[in-house]
Formats: structure tokens, C-alpha cells, sequence
């Protein structure tokens, strides 16, 4: 989704805790109809055209709030699952119902981790005003209410989960907001599920504090949703310090594609810029880290030109020590060749060898080999979504695709 300075109309999705294992059909039975009835009513807004169509959606997460410390990497498979299966679950459903998901007129979804417990029984409970409490990309639900977003409309899921989800947000928060309860579904929960969310002994998994992920980021999609998402839940949460210690430096680096390799691509006069496709990766990633309330976020933004490759960025300093770094590349490898710091990439699944090659290059160099962090590929699912609803799940996380229909759009006019 192309950036835009627009001011957008915010709305937010309260979900209650999601099953558990989270297939993806127990996903589906779990939120298919409260998304479905979201999607469509902001997808039908008349001022959608004109004004931005926000929809943060609150996935509480029972495995996070049950391992505040544990290695990043210890949860990730079953956070990536989730992740993954809704942002999939997101695009079935709009393609099936023709919902404008992917451009600017569309209705621009992320998911939020909100680390709280199944029961709702909060055993610390946060201010939601504490430097490393603001910072996401997990957040919990004090911090979101007490955010300075502005929510034109907060949707709430019918069930004994999302009544309990929506009484601790409304809590916590003083402003006024409009609630539209919607239909749920069912969520099916196996025993001892805040245990499997950390995989393994805790003390065997690295923490990351600088992670890597590349791509062209053109037309800003789901599945680009997906690995930025991820890459920022990769690198280790802000720890708690005595005010004199300096907090730990970690950095987010997104390698984006120059303009000049792209100009073969199919549909190129609708490609976006280097700039344009920067600032829609920082929009998007500072809607998932800041939940600053009013007037105290602390940013600053700086652009680097410096001989060699890699060597044109913007980095953009948020609080807690976190650096997001978006770095202009022209080769595949980008500053996972160039920045020894750098100790995990995330991938998708069809991009594996390319990990494979990074980490053979690092070995030529005598730097210590990256943990390559996978997100899966998103594909409807097999034997169910068939035909035109195939074709046009493709078309909402393809740039290639987008790029099309926006040529046939103008074509038409």
C-alpha cells in the first residue's frame, strides 16, 4: 500500500485469545466470521477514496504475556503461526468479497501482539506509560488504550474472551469511544498452551538484537506486512534498566531494493520509488512499534549518504535504544555482507537459498553464520479456495499483480 500523508480514519478489532494449537482452521472457525464483518463494512465506507481506512487489529497473546524474558526465538513458531494465519485468513476473505486491501483506497490492516493472559487475570499489570512499555511490537492492552491513537470505532467479538478483552481495554483507558460488538466464532484451546509457546530450553536459543530482512517493498502488501512484523518481533524486547544504565542498542535493518534493478520489472512506470517505498516500510513499522501517548514519542530521523555499498539509509532512532534502518541495496546480499553485527535474517520459505547464500559469503569473510528466521508462504488453502478467489487472494500480496491492476484501472478511466 503506497504511503500517503493523509490522515487516516483509525478502527480497532479486539480479538479474544486465539485457539490453541493455532492451525490455520482453528483460526479460521475462531475469527473468519468477526473479520469477515469488519472487512466488509470499513471496505464499503463511502469516504474511503478520500480518507485512509486504518484497522489495528488486537491479538491477544496468551503465549507472550506467559514468557515476558524468553528469547525472542524461543517464540516464534507459534507467534509466527499466528501471524501468518491471520494476515492469510485476511486476504481469503477479502478476495473472496472483492475487498480492497492492498492500495491506497483500500483498507490498510495490521495485526497487533498484545501480550494477556487467557483468564484475563493480569498477574503485573503496566501503566502503559513506560518508555519500554510504548514500544512494540508487542504491546498489552493499558499501553494500547492509553496510546495516542484515535479510534473512530472500536469492534468488539461477542464471546466471553472478547467481552473480557474489551472490559480490561475499556478500563484503562478515560477517552469516550464508540464499541460495535460483532459475531464470533469458536475458539478450541488444548491444555498447557502458555507452556508451548516457548519452544525449548530458553538457554540454548541466542538473542538477536540485530536482525536483517530484504526485499523490494513495492506497493506495500500483506505478505510484506508479515516479514516486517516478524523482523521486529526477532529482535529482543527493551529490558527493564536503572535509569543511569544506557539501554541496549538494537537495530531493525530493512534492506530495500534501488530503483535501478527494477527498472525491467513488468508494469514498471507504476512501480513506487526507493523513497516512496522507504516511507510506506517506516509508516507501516511505526504503527506496530509506537504506542507512545500524546506528545511523548521521541523520533528522530536521519539520512546517510557514505561511499561503498550500502551505504545510502535512513535511520530512524526510536526510544529504548531500537534503530529502524532502511538501507538502499543493488545485490542481493545487502548489509547482511557489510554489518558484522547483524546475527539473524528473516526469510519466506521460498526465499531459503538466499539465506543460504548470505551465510556463505559471511563464511568467506570469517563472520559468525546469521540464524535464518522463516515466515511461511501465504497461499489459500489448498482444495478449498479455488478459481477467480484464488486468482485474486494472489493479486493482493503480489507487487507485480498490484502494478497491473492499477494499469487496467487507468486504462479503464
Amino acid at each position: 500500500m503506497p504511503p500517503t500523508q493523509r490522515t487516516p480514519l483509525r478502527h480497532l478489532l479486539l480479538l479474544p485469545p486465539p485457539p490453541s494449537p493455532p492451525t490455520f482452521a482453528a483460526l479460521k472457525a475462531a475469527y473468519s466470521s468477526s473479520l469477515t464483518i469488519v472487512l466488509r463494512e470499513l471496505g464499503r465506507l463511502p469516504h474511503r477514496r478520500s480518507t485512509p481506512i486504518a484497522l489495528d487489529i488486537a491479538l491477544p497473546c496468551p503465549h507472550l504475556y506467559a514468557n515476558p524474558t524468553a528469547p525472542r526465538s524461543t517464540l516464534w513458531k507459534t507467534t509466527q503461526e499466528l501471524v501468518a494465519g491471520l494476515y492469510k485468513l485476511i486476504c481469503i476473505i477479502s478476495a473472496r468479497d472483492s475487498i480492497d486491501v492492498e492500495d491506497a483506497e483500500g483498507v490498510d490492516a495490521r495485526v497487533l501482539l498484545v501480550a494477556h493472559p487467557r483468564n484475563g487475570r493480569l498477574d503485573h499489570v503496566s501503566d502503559g506509560t513506560s518508555e519500554s512499555d510504548t514500544q512494540g511490537p508487542v504491546t498489552n492492552l493499558n499501553t494500547l488504550a492509553r496510546s495516542g491513537r484515535d479510534y473512530h470505532m472500536v469492534y468488539s467479538v461477542e464471546s466471553e474472551g472478547g467481552e473480557q478483552v474489551l472490559k480490561s481495554f475499556l478500563a484503562a483507558t478515560s477517552n469516550k469511544m464508540e464499541v460495535r460488538r460483532v459475531r464470533g466464532g469458536i475458539v478450541q484451546v488444548s491444555d498447557g498452551e502458555e507452556e508451548l509457546g516457548a519452544q525449548g530450553d530458553s538457554s540454548a536459543h541466542k538473542r538477536h538484537y540485530d536482525v536483517a530482512v530484504g526485499g523490494t517493498f513495492d506497493h506495500l502488501h500483506i505478505g510484506h506486512k508479515l516479514l516486517l512484523t516478524m523482523t521486529a518481533f526477532a529482535v529482543e524486547a527493551p529490558q527493564s534498566a536503572a535509569a543511569s544504565d544506557p539501554p541496549r542498542q538494537r537495530t531493525v535493518t530493512i534492506g530495500i531494493t534501488g530503483d535501478e534493478l527494477l527498472k525491467n520489472k513488468k508494469y514498471a512506470e507504476y512501480l513506487e520509488s526507493w523513497d516512496d517505498r522507504q516511507k510506506a516500510v517506516y509508516k507501516f513499522l511505526l504503527s506496530i512499534l509506537d504506542f507512545s501517548t500524546p506528545g511523548s514519542s521521541k523520533i528522530k530521523i536521519e539520512e546517510k549518504n557514505e561511499p561503498g555499498p550500502n551505504g545510502h539509509a535512513i535511520e530512524i532512532s526510536l526510544t529504548c535504544g531500537l534503530t529502524i534502518k532502511c538501507v538502499e541495496i543493488w545485490d542481493p546480499f545487502g548489509p547482511t555482507i557489510t554489518d558484522e553485527n547483524i546475527s539473524a535474517l528473516v526469510i519466506s520459505a521460498e526465499t531459503r537459498s538466499g539465506g543460504k547464500a548470505v551465510n556463505e559469503k559471511r563464511a568467506e569473510k570469517g563472520w559468525a553464520e546469521l540464524e535464518v528466521l522463516e515466515v511461511d508462504v501465504l497461499d489459500p488453502v489448498e482444495g478449498e479456495e479455488a478459481g477467480k478467489v484464488e486468482e485474486d487472494f494472489h493479486s493482493k500480496i503480489s507487487s507485480t499483480e498490484i502494478r497491473k491492476n492499477l494499469s487496467e484501472k487507468k486504462a479503464r478511466i
